[in-house]
């Protein structure tokens, strides 16, 4: 697949983010599509978005959970990209207008504070993150029904990050149990998905190594200064209208948003 190949499947998804319009998946027209097509296919969606103004700040990692995996019918750990205007503050209001079919799920975060490159450790990583954060990613894939498809089809689309929230409190992650967070969601007051942290690829710090290696094979780094979503810890929940979401992650308290037509 050619670079003008790439530019033109980008624009495809570009555009119907932006419609809020659902499309068929790649596979359907380009049934033999590489994962490093399908991540050139999103590093030329996120040049059209930095075109318009918009700021990388972090990466995101996805099916990261068994469970996850299991909800998608994919099997293995992919990466995504985050914008500043992605972020939506914590306490906010997240409007359903302008998206397709979001979907929220309970994750944590970390922030780095040095560059990481190849192939790390976990105490490397636990050294490069400055702090913790409880967050939400709001997921929404511009494929139509949103399930049962191929690897590169997520890739490309950004492994179907949409929107996220995180918490105001940060950590430092050595001063946490990582291993065994008790994580709990709730919408309207009702708890909706629970895990343990370690839910998020055994040890959500590994979501890091794992991250870095993936990067790796793009001759990528991850910089200093990078919020990284370590990957949900349970599946995804569908957002309606009037939905009062909250994230408690015991030691880095609450975060939540208000949901609007």
């Amino acid at each position: 697949m050619t670079p003008r190949n790439h530019e033109e499947l980008a624009r495809l998804l570009d555009q119907a983010r932006l419609e809020a319009r659902e499309v068929p998946p790649l596979t359907r027209t380009h049934a033999e599509l590489p994962l490093t097509d399908a991540y050139a296919i999103q590093a030329e969606g996120i040049r059209l978005r930095t075109a318009r103004g918009e700021r990388v700040v972090g990466l995101k990692m996805g099916l990261t959970s068994e469970a996850k995996r299991k909800q998608m019918n994919l099997d293995s750990p992919v990466y995504g990209v985050l914008t500043d205007r992605m972020q939506v503050q914590a306490g906010g209001v997240f409007r359903l207008q302008g998206f397709i079919h979001p979907k929220i799920e309970p994750e944590i975060a970390f922030r780095t504070s040095r560059e990481l490159r190849g192939k790390i450790s976990r105490e490397e990583a636990l050294d490069a993150c400055s702090s913790a954060m409880a967050a939400m990613e709001i997921l929404d894939s511009r494929y139509v029904d949103f399930k049962y498809f191929s690897l590169p089809d997520v890739v490309a689309d950004n492994s179907s990050s949409s929107m996220f929230v995180l918490s105001t409190t940060e950590r430092p992650p050595r001063e946490l149990d990582l291993l065994r967070l008790p994580m709990s969601m709730e919408v309207n007051g009702e708890v909706v998905q629970s895990a343990l942290s370690n839910a998020i690829s055994g040890d959500p710090v590994l979501s890091v190594v794992q991250l870095c290696e993936l990067l790796d094979r793009r001759g990528e780094s991850l910089p200093a200064g990078s919020i990284v979503l370590a990957g949900a810890a349970t599946v995804a929940h569908m957002m309606k209208p009037g939905d009062q979401v909250r994230l408690t992650v015991d030691g880095l308290g609450s975060v939540s948003i208000s949901v609007a037509a």
